[in-house]
């Protein structure tokens, strides 16, 4: 199960990686390399199935202005994650992260988990959408073993969705056919910013991350982590600093800005996982990928169908939105939860300054409902 459980963010992790390759022509080892190193460390240091994801906005922009500008080079990207480190690392350090996360209502925060929840189903619908049969007997399949622990349904979900891709998809079947055994090592990649670059990954693609990651990758995760694994907690000040220090090496060696997630965890324990053996799993097959496979990626990559990583997105946003049911019994900060949550359907970062204005408001008696 926690083989199973392993594949369970691919969803949100092959979408952002094929966009980076394909869009920005960032050399895909850099990215293999460092998110499998951040997996395997964060596996052996949290033992629970603790995440590695793409920053989604910064994700997000640097991929849609590098297609339509040329604003955004693998330069800036390098520069985001290292402006991006730097902050996390003196947020966690400083232990500043623990008391900002202090500083946010229980009701806000489950309202972010919430609407995090809904927006991955709502994406996994959308992605859905590409192929119905396929996503409906993918879903249905996997509702119906997703507690049989004799058969892992991540692991019959992929190999339909293979078999699926052999069928409708002959290119990407013959591309595989071209897959070559090419050993690789690591580059140093910070040589080739400027500071135009360095001003641009900051304006355009740190700074705005930095309340999405403070409410998703920090606050949420926590909350999500301590709630399914009480007994191997984390703190905010942890979850800080490793951002940071993941974000510094893997920008050292031409990677992408990288978070934790409370749907990455979701993801993971939605399929069976339950220790860091998940993260570990997952980080030692990107890194064998890397290693010797990263000229082929964006071939072995393509065998995954949209319908079916909508169906993996689906149940990843069932999962985390499942477990943040715990409503108020205040009508004041109920009302607050779920006009956070429909925030962070859309922007997290919003959704959390949506939130806390609303939770100042409550707390002066101005919010009557």
């Amino acid at each position: 199960m926690e083989w199973a459980g392993a594949f369970g963010d691919l969803g949100t992790l092959i979408p952002f990686v094929v966009a980076y390759i394909a869009v920005l022509k960032i050399d895909p080892f850099g990215i293999l390399f460092s998110f499998g190193t951040a997996m395997l460390i964060c596996g052996l240091y949290y033992r629970t199935p603790f995440p590695v994801q793409p920053m989604k906005a910064i994700g997000a922009a640097a991929a849609t202005q590098a297609a339509q500008t040329a604003v955004i080079t693998q330069a800036a990207v390098y520069s985001a994650g290292l402006v991006t480190g730097a902050i996390w690392l003196v947020l966690g350090l400083t232990g500043a992260a623990t008391h900002i996360a202090k500083l946010v209502p229980r009701f806000v925060v489950i309202g972010i988990v919430l609407g995090l929840g809904l927006g991955f189903m709502l994406e996994g619908i959308k992605m859905m959408s590409a192929g119905w049969v396929v996503a409906a007997i993918g879903l249905v399949g996997t509702l119906l073993l997703l507690t049989n622990r004799a058969i892992p349904a991540m692991f019959l979900l992929l190999f339909f969705g293979a078999v699926c891709a052999a069928i409708q998809n002959h290119a990407a079947l013959e591309a595989l056919y071209a897959v070559r055994f090419e050993f690789r090592t690591p580059t140093f990649a910070l040589s080739s910013i400027t500071w135009y670059d360095f001003v641009v990954g900051t304006v355009f693609l740190a700074l705005p991350q930095v309340p999405l990651t403070l409410g998703n990758a920090v606050i949420a995760i926590t909350e999500e982590n301590n709630r399914l694994f009480p007994d191997r907690p984390v703190t905010e000040k942890s979850v800080a600093t490793s951002m940071g220090l993941m974000n510094l090496g893997s920008a050292a060696v031409g990677g992408v800005p990288m978070c934790h997630g409370a749907g990455g965890m979701a993801g993971h324990v939605a399929f069976g996982a339950r220790t860091g053996g998940a993260p570990m799993i997952l980080g030692a097959t990107l890194l064998i990928l890397a290693f010797f496979f990263s000229g082929s990626i964006e071939a072995i990559l393509a065998v995954f169908p949209r319908a079916v990583l909508g169906v993996i997105l689906f149940l990843t946003g069932a999962q985390l939105a499942l477990g943040s049911c715990d409503f108020s019994k205040n009508k004041g900060e109920r009302f607050i939860t779920l006009a956070t949550a429909a925030f962070a359907m859309w922007n997290v970062g919003l959704a959390f300054i949506v939130g806390m204005t609303l939770a100042y408001i409550a707390k002066r008696g101005l919010l009557r409902l």
